[in-house]
């Protein structure tokens, strides 16, 4: 790992920045605290706690807030990670995943104890070289789950896990990789959150996943980090044979983002699905996405990308489908649509098709729209009053991808939603 690490390094030094996306000409990396060990029991080297009890009092206090403990004790979810600054600080799964073989560990443990399984996969589906922050976070990652879900198995309730930055100036570098055996089948959640400081923070994670012969993965994120941090994320899955992905991607605070889940459909039959929201106000520059890359015959994919920008917010849809040739019977539909709610905020759409084979079905469509003063004028006239007759046009807006998420959360996503809102007006 170290040597990995050092290449990470080179190449980082040896690229250049994107010259697309958002602007970056204000991140300086020497600006970051590349790691931040939260003190466990006085020691920094301590292991990830399996007890919330073990947790010190200070953090146990922040994940109380955002309701980890409670969501574990209302078996609403099969496994919790927790991590704050740079390492993983409460990890445990149910007792009867455990039997039947899953595997759900921080990144270090899970290289540590699992290496042969880790060394077959790290590194793969996201080659050392792919983009700078990518390079960057193979030379500085800590923290980030390791999960591997045996043959068959199937995990009906979700694994989660949180991620919060808590100190100034903090860079957060987690490393994901998810590995579905044939037939296995897995949802994983994550969600984002920090303070706002003057000064701004740099969070670039790395996700890869692998999804065997007939399994199915689904990944979701509500991110809602300040809009003092920069979330410049690489995320990718390699789907074999028969198999499915879905990403379910909600983008709502972070100061600038760029992010664009990737499903690169290896296998005959292989499905992938993205479904992207992006809200931008004020500062905000929501750059995201989806790329589907088609390497084999009968593959399907579906992008369902929807943005709001108000308040002098700018997003942006940034995706890619490419159908290589002989990737005969393949189809992939595109749908993005943005909402303005104001007169002076911004959306843009790059979309890029290379189809490079006949046989083949290939659908993109962009639309955008304003609030109407019909709209509101109806709902006010049921006693609606404007901000919250807004935040209701919004949320109907984004029902379609609020409703793949599950209760709680899409609940939780209603509520963010409803606090982007306030102030809206005028």
């Amino acid at each position: 790992m170290l040597e990995r690490r050092l290449k990470g390094y080179k190449l980082f030094l040896d690229k250049e920045n994107p010259s697309w996306g958002v602007d970056l000409s204000g991140l300086n990396y020497q600006d970051f605290k590349y790691f931040v060990a939260p003190i466990m029991d006085g020691d920094v080297e301590a292991d990830a706690a399996s007890s919330w009890e073990d947790v010190p009092e200070e953090i146990r206090n922040t994940y109380d807030k955002l309701g980890l403990p409670d969501a574990e004790k209302k078996r609403l979810v099969a496994g919790v990670a927790a991590q704050y600054e740079s390492e993983v600080v409460y990890n445990s799964i149910r007792e009867d995943l455990s039997k039947q073989g899953v595997i759900f560990l921080d990144t270090e443990t899970g290289a540590r104890e699992h290496p042969e399984l880790f060394q077959q996969y790290f590194g793969k589906v996201v080659p050392d070289d792919d983009n700078k922050l990518a390079s960057l976070n193979l030379a500085v990652w800590s923290g980030g789950s390791f999960v591997y879900v045996p043959k068959g198995v199937k995990v009906e309730i979700p694994l989660q896990a949180y991620f919060r930055m808590n100190t100034m100036n903090l860079g957060q570098f987690e490393r994901t990789l998810i590995i579905a055996d044939e037939g296995a089948e897995v949802h994983y959640i994550e969600g984002c959150t920090a303070p706002i400081y003057t000064e701004n923070s740099l969070h670039s994670g790395v996700v890869e996943i692998v999804v065997k012969r007939n399994a199915k993965v689904r990944y979701s994120t509500i991110q809602n980090w300040s809009n003092n941090v920069y979330n410049l994320v690489t995320q990718r899955a390699f789907v074999e044979e028969g198999g499915q992905m879905e990403w379910v991607d909600a983008n709502i605070g972070s100061m600038k983002t760029m992010k664009y889940p990737t499903c690169v459909l290896a296998g005959e039959g292989a499905r992938g699905e993205a479904l992207t929201i992006g809200l931008a106000a004020g500062v905000q520059h929501q750059d995201t996405g989806a790329k589907m890359i088609h390497l084999a015959p009968n593959t399907h994919s579906n992008i369902v990308s929807k943005s709001v920008s108000r308040n002098g917010g700018r997003t942006s849809y940034r995706g890619l489908v490419k159908i290589v040739e002989g990737a005969k019977g393949s189809s992939s539909n595109v749908v993005c649509d943005a909402l303005l709610v104001d007169n002076y905020s911004r959306t843009d759409t790059y979309p890029v098709n290379m189809i490079n084979e006949d046989d083949v079905k290939q659908g993109h469509e962009a639309t955008v729209s304003k609030i109407s003063e019909d709209q509101l004028f109806y709902l006010q006239s049921r006693g609606i009053d404007e901000t919250e007759a807004m935040a209701m046009i919004v949320r109907g807006f984004i029902e379609p991808i609020a409703k793949e998420l599950p209760m709680e959360y899409a609940l939780e996503l209603n509520r963010l939603i409803q606090l982007q809102m306030e102030g809206s007006v005028g």
